[in-house]
């Protein structure tokens, strides 16, 4: 196994390139879909390795209940620095699974209370809520996706601007954005080298849901207009993992790109371009972390297999 069980722990550094330069150069639902898979390829394979560096530092503790073959030198010698790193990798694994399973009930937790705040509303896809707070978010789940906006927001809006509103949260419905959003942020908790993708696929997300609604009612300066007004009063949505008009991602930017031409839509950029380049290297990085996860994996199989006595 060697050193190949830390590759996968390292590897997102290769995705580093292609989460700037997707923004930037690819169609915001291909660089989402990218993103996101490479991000959730290399957090599962990290998970796995630091897993099996657990196995070995789990073994060297007195009082464990593993077999006792598990701590033979055979076991130890499969992992380069099994004594330091070993047990280094105990605490780090229990502190992503908790980072983990809070973000998931926390996450939950919010969406349940927005369903149970909506339960005595009409069961229509727009809720509109009598609020002093000018918000809007798109809510999947429960009975059926809803638009959740404020009169607050919707005061500040001229008609073209609202059917950009409500044009831009039906496309992250439409798309199931939050499931991206979710996937990155579980991703980066495994892996803090992925904090870069997370970062991009919420900004990705919102210029797809962006595109979409300039696409849906046929004025891109509208929806711009009603980005940037929605910026200036808004304090964006309860929970990172739902998407909002506003939030995140800088808004100049999508003001921007929707004040200029609509992006070519391809399935993967040319290859030699800055962009082709970046998405061959995190495209080679994933597959390199998949195999050295896998070979790390099978190995320790093998080898504790072989230690256990039946």
């Amino acid at each position: 196994m060697g050193v190949f069980v830390f590759l996968p722990l390292v590897l997102p550094l290769t995705a580093w390139p292609i989460a700037r330069l997707a923004e930037q150069h690819l169609h915001p639902r291909t660089a989402t879909r990218l993103l996101t898979a490479v991000a959730a390829v290399m957090a599962l394979c990290s998970t796995v390795c630091l897993a099996l560096v657990m196995v070995v530092g789990t073994a060297q503790l007195p009082g464990n209940p593993l077999p006792d073959g598990w701590s033979d030198p055979e076991v130890r010698a499969a992992v380069p620095y099994d004594e330091v790193v070993g047990k280094a990798a105990i605490p780090a694994l229990c502190a992503v699974v908790a980072a983990s399973a809070r973000a998931l009930w926390r996450h939950g937790r919010v969406r349940r209370r927005a369903h149970r705040a909506l339960a005595g509303l009409p069961g229509t896809g727009v809720a509109v809520l009598p609020d002093d707070v000018p918000y809007a978010y798109a809510l999947p789940g429960g009975r059926r996706d809803r638009v959740v906006v404020s009169t607050a927001l919707l005061d500040c809006l001229e008609p073209g601007e609202r059917r950009a509103l409500f044009a831009h949260e039906r496309a992250h419905l439409a798309a199931r954005h939050h499931r991206y959003l979710l996937a990155v942020r579980l991703a980066a908790l495994a892996n803090p080298f992925l904090r870069p993708l997370r970062t991009a696929v919420s900004y990705t997300a919102e210029r797809w849901a962006d595109e979409a609604a300039a696409r849906a009612v046929g004025d891109r300066r509208a929806v711009a207009t009603a980005i940037g007004k929605a910026a200036l009063v808004s304090r964006g949505t309860p929970v990172a993992t739902l998407a909002g008009l506003a939030a995140p991602g800088p808004v100049p930017r999508r003001v921007a790109a929707l004040l200029g031409p609509a992006p070519a839509v391809r399935t993967w950029p040319p290859a030699f371009t800055s962009v082709g380049l970046a998405a061959w290297a995190a495209a080679a990085g994933t597959a390199v972390s998949a195999m050295s996860s896998a070979n790390a994996a099978v190995t320790m199989f093998l080898i504790l297999r072989a230690a256990t006595p039946f």
